[in-house]
């Protein structure tokens, strides 16, 4: 019979075994002599900035010149105060901070681009600037007369005469198809382009279809 300290000294050894199995049991078992697994937080590199130009690949603004009130998305890789949306003011110029004014009707926008990159290179580290056409706003056309709607409709860079006249909703019954012609401006002089309408659905020579440019009126009387 224990007496009662050697009791509470059994009492205490034995449960000291009792917790120092277990754990004993686990770093014996198979493969406890593996390093423990760490994640690294080292940060991940940036991404590399494309540098081919936004939009410059859409065949729908292949040879695109830039007008007035159209809105331009302008985006300067890891510079957020310098990209956003720019719209072309009346003057042909947009604003852009640290570049100031600048006149961008009849540039590409890849012209534009490449420009914004230059005046940007005393200020910015290797500056990528991408430049694309948010919202077509300058290639417009006028449609007045015998047409079903008369109106501004806007074109692309290949639109012509009859197309527009197909947008306008076709010809009025009264309509003098032989008689349509086009006002445009040419060099501060405004030109008067013929386009007979029944020579042209007939193929002959004299009904040849032509582009329209933006700032034309069509004429149906």
């Amino acid at each position: 019979m224990l007496k009662g300290s050697q009791s509470k000294i059994f009492l205490a050894t034995v449960m000291a075994l009792a917790f120092a199995l277990p754990a004993w049991s686990q770093s014996s078992a198979p493969g406890s002599d593996k390093k423990p697994q760490t994640t690294s937080t080292a940060p991940a590199d940036p991404p590399k900035p494309s540098v081919k130009p936004k939009g410059s690949d859409d065949p729908a603004l292949a040879g695109y010149t830039i007008g007035e009130q159209d809105i331009l998305d302008i985006d300067v890789w890891q510079e957020k105060e310098l990209s956003g949306p720019a719209v072309v003011r009346p003057d042909g110029k947009i604003t852009m901070p640290l570049v100031g004014e600048i006149y961008v009707v009849g540039m590409t926008p890849v012209q534009l681009q490449v420009e914004l990159t230059k005046r940007l290179e005393p200020f910015v580290t290797v500056p990528q600037v991408s430049v694309s056409v948010h919202e077509i706003n300058s290639r417009k056309v006028y449609v007045m007369g015998q047409v079903a709607h008369e109106g501004v409709f806007r074109i692309n860079s290949t639109t012509t005469a009859s197309q527009i006249l197909v947008q306008a909703g076709g010809l009025r019954e009264y309509a003098k198809k032989n008689k349509i012609y086009v006002l445009r401006n040419t060099n501060g002089k405004q030109v008067r382009l013929p386009f007979n309408y029944n020579s042209f659905i007939k193929g002959q020579k004299n009904g040849q279809d032509f582009v329209l440019k933006p700032g034309d009126t069509v004429v149906v009387p």
